[in-house]
């Protein structure tokens, strides 16, 4: 694609990105085959190539972003699906990262659309405020239709994904490090994912005990904070850099200190912008190098325990539906590894049809735009349903929360399931479809010391 950039626009590094991945741009239109949004609207301008040449306009004539940008814009999910199919290599990622933020510096939203991103963006980071947040959500939840009829939509499809009850806290809130159970063989680093905290705080646990089995320390830096994700999508990129700052000093001490293998992460939308980390930071003089070496280190929980021994696990011959969270099988390219460690357990593992597309959780996308995750979730279930399983495994907080909404098939992370089959308790959400009791070693065999918070 052919672009005209100023060479004054060229000196500032974020618009010559652009224009390099503009420029890799050829027209060819193999993401429309493959956009949610354009599967569903057919508009050209909801689709990849059609934001492409709107955000290039923009960006070329350095103008405020106008409301039909704006709109079309809003309405793409970063599933990064595009990003698989393009055969040019189009990092489209980084081009709709720099138009949000483009869209939140130039353009004025209408009050309640600011003031709920504003809300968004201060409460779902915060455990603190999430937790009373989604409790008062729990009392108002009868009131989602009657939001939705005055046109509230935002805040009742907020109401309808706010859990029945809440699940207790975790007991690793003033934990630093975790013990290997027998001989250590390996550090990590395990980034506390903000919404498990409270929505699923057994996806942490399991997640240690996991890796304490496998003779991993666990450390949990008490200075880390949430990565910056759902900001950095909301384009307040100011927000986004000085959570990934935090984390780098957090991170940066305990790699130049003792040191590490690997920094994990268990919800693969956080695991995509920690990757990022050193895109991110790679102009601030201060951070560039920091930042670079923590992406390099940063893994997925499934990717990191592909690369260890297998532990004995019970045949438990429950059927697993499982979801490819776009963030892992389009952001970090993921795909085989969660399904070898659910099959290795003992899981009959299924893909789902139509597997590539976007269940349409999408960070806070399915609360921004409802009409359309609405939809997408309707098509995500009904595939998932043909399969008939007893369970739907998913590597991200956002497709468990926004699955479980349409169906009543229980929905887990994957590692809650591998922790069962190799010693810990069964996840929650099971209930009575436990149509195979595991007769692993029970949970109590396995011990870790725990050290608190310094």
């Amino acid at each position: 694609m052919q672009t005209s950039f100023s060479l004054a626009q060229l000196a500032d590094p974020q618009t010559a990105e652009s224009n390099r991945i503009l420029r890799a741009c050829v027209h060819c239109g193999f993401c429309t085959a493959t956009c949610p949004t354009y599967m569903l609207l057919g508009d050209e301008l909801d689709s990849p190539r059609g934001r492409i040449y709107l955000i290039k306009e923009m960006l070329e004539n350095d103008r405020p972003a106008t409301p039909e940008v704006v709109k079309h814009i809003d309405r793409c999910l970063s599933c990064l699906s595009c990003m698989t199919t393009c055969p040019s290599g189009v990092h489209y990622m980084h081009l709709v990262d720099h138009a949000r933020a483009h869209i939140e510096q130039t353009y004025a939203r209408p009050l309640a659309d600011r003031v709920l991103r504003a809300v968004l963006a201060k409460v779902l980071p915060n455990p603190a405020l999430f937790r009373p947040a989604l409790m008062a959500a729990r009392i108002a939840r009868p009131f989602a239709a009657l939001f939705a009829a005055i046109g509230l939509k935002p805040l009742a499809a907020m109401l309808r994904l706010a859990p029945v009850a809440l699940p207790p806290r975790g007991d690793l809130d003033r934990v630093y490090r975790v013990a290997p159970a027998g001989q250590r063989r390996g550090r990590v680093i395990l980034l506390r994912v903000c919404a498990d905290r409270v929505l699923a705080p057994s996806i942490e646990a399991a997640t240690v005990r996991v890796l304490t089995r496998h003779g991993i320390e666990v450390v949990l830096p008490q200075d880390q904070g949430c990565c910056g994700s759902l900001v950095h999508h909301l384009g307040r990129e100011f927000e986004s850099l000085a959570a990934a700052r935090r984390n780098v000093d957090a991170w940066i001490r305990e790699i130049d200190g003792e040191g590490i293998d690997a920094i994990l992460v268990a919800a693969s939308g956080c695991g995509t912008t920690v990757k990022d980390y050193g895109f991110m930071l790679r102009g601030d003089a201060r951070y560039a190098a920091k930042a670079a070496r923590v992406s390099q280190l940063a893994m997925d929980i499934s990717e990191y325990l592909a690369r260890q021994p297998t532990l004995p696990a019970t045949r438990s011959g429950l059927v697993v539906a499982y979801h490819s969270a776009c963030s892992l099988q389009h952001g970090q390219k993921i795909i085989r590894e969660p399904k070898e460690l659910l099959s290795n357990s003992g899981f009959v593992v299924k893909d789902i049809p139509e597997a590539h597309v976007c269940c349409g959780s999408a960070g806070t996308y399915n609360i921004l735009q409802p009409d359309i995750a609405d939809r997408l979730r309707a098509r995500k279930v009904e595939n998932i349903e043909k399969l008939s399983p007893d369970v739907i495994a998913a590597g991200n907080i956002g497709c468990i929360t926004q699955i479980a909404a349409g169906t009543g098939i229980p929905v887990v992370h994957p590692i809650e399931l591998i922790d069962w089959a190799t010693g810990g308790p069964a996840p929650m959400a099971l209930g009575e479809r436990r149509v195979v009791a595991v007769s692993a070693r029970p949970a109590e065999a396995v011990t870790s010391e725990v050290s608190p918070a310094p």
